[in-house]
């Protein structure tokens, strides 16, 4: 089925009045995009990130405009005259297919080689495997497909272990993608854990696709800087603790991390810019932990650590 996909151009304290405006004419379906929305959205949430995109920042500066859909016909155009002559204003329209919105999206993931064993491979896609270990993702659900640098590193220096057998505690999960590459790589059990409860969907979706779904696959919602309770219950005694998250995450981390290891545990974590990188290595330092390998990619760092 082919769409009009109208647009409205408005100002931010005229948003609400528009989207009451149009719900009144009958219009469904709002998709409202306002840059007071996003950074109201960052400045909540800046604990859990020290970067954002500037491809994202362009986009959504001074932007405020409502969309919707409309049918590909000559009622649906005819609608548009009427929505147009009632708002007072005119509407800029582009003509899509369901499988523009749905799937144009997939053009962007292709299967990632990592490291000497690993494979990223988004869920559609059926690649030469040369021998590696899929790991499969549906990337639309969360945070964590391979792409990002970060993501990648923590798999390379994954990948260069021996897990075999590993209980691996992965915090911070995201779409679980670094504890199904624990599994992949012979784990024994993974134990998942992220603030963000809807992870869980995600997580537990992708370890049915790479395979891995069952009792060695747990997951928990949750704030581990917070949450003493919720500490006790991830318990201890793990070969290895991943963290992909962000810098001011990792530095509270790495001062208990240790009573959630076995003696000569790993710590693996990921998430640091460059401007944070010196800072975070005196703080693991100062904390007890050894750094045994450092990867720098792009402007992201990653650090193998031991006590």
């Amino acid at each position: 089925m082919k769409w009009l996909e109208a647009t409205v151009k408005s100002s931010s304290a005229e948003l609400d009045g528009l989207c009451a405006k149009l719900e009144s004419l009958g219009v469904e379906g709002l998709c409202i995009e306002d840059e007071q929305d996003f950074r109201r959205f960052l400045e909540q949430n800046q604990q859990y990130w020290d970067y954002v995109d500037s491809e994202l920042e362009q986009k959504y500066t001074g932007l405020s405009q409502v969309r919707f859909y409309l049918q590909d016909d000559a009622d649906g155009l005819a609608r548009l005259k009427e929505l147009e002559t009632a708002l007072g204003q005119p509407l800029s329209f582009r003509r899509v297919a369901d499988e523009d919105w749905e799937n144009s999206w997939k053009q962007y993931y292709a299967p990632i080689p990592i490291g000497k064993r690993l494979m990223v491979v988004p869920a559609w896609l059926d690649p030469e495997l040369e021998g590696r270990l899929p790991l499969r993702l549906d990337p639309g659900l969360t945070f964590g497909t391979g792409s990002h640098a970060t993501t990648r590193m923590c798999l390379e220096l994954l990948d260069a272990l021996d897990p075999r057998g590993w209980r691996v505690l992965d915090l911070g999960c995201g779409s679980g993608i670094l504890g199904i590459g624990a599994l992949l790589l012979g784990a024994g059990e993974v134990v998942a854990c992220d603030i963000d409860p809807n992870a869980r969907q995600a997580a537990e979706h992708n370890a049915q696709l790479s395979g891995v779904a069952g009792p060695g696959f747990r997951f928990y919602a949750g704030d581990v800087l917070a949450d003493e309770g919720l500490r006790r219950t991830l318990g201890e005694g793990y070969d290895l603790v991943l963290a992909n998250i962000v810098a001011d995450v990792i530095e509270s981390l790495s001062a208990f991390v240790r009573r959630f290891l076995r003696p000569d545990g790993l710590f693996l974590c990921s998430g640091v810019i460059d401007h944070r990188a010196e800072g975070l290595e005196q703080i693991l330092k100062a904390n007890g932990l050894r750094i045994l390998k450092h990867l720098h990619e792009e402007e992201w760092h990653a650090y193998l650590c031991a006590f």
